[in-house]
């Protein structure tokens, strides 16, 4: 009888353990940023890509 409450307690601080190191991990879930330089898309390929016939709209410095 003395015998099976030791394993039962034993048991149960197993899984009391288990359970705290499932806690510990975190998952973390968002945006993925690089801090890698990314080049922008020259004004004329804009241009293509909106099928647009002037550039001007894409072009730095001309923002009307």
């Amino acid at each position: 009888m003395k015998m099976f409450k030791i394993q039962k307690f034993v048991a149960q601080i197993l899984i009391l353990l288990f359970v705290l190191t499932l806690t510990n991990c975190s998952v973390k879930v968002g945006p993925n940023h690089s801090h890698a330089k990314t080049k922008q898309v020259p004004p004329g390929q804009a241009k293509k890509m909106s099928g647009q016939k002037s550039a001007k709209n894409y072009a730095p410095g001309h923002n009307k």
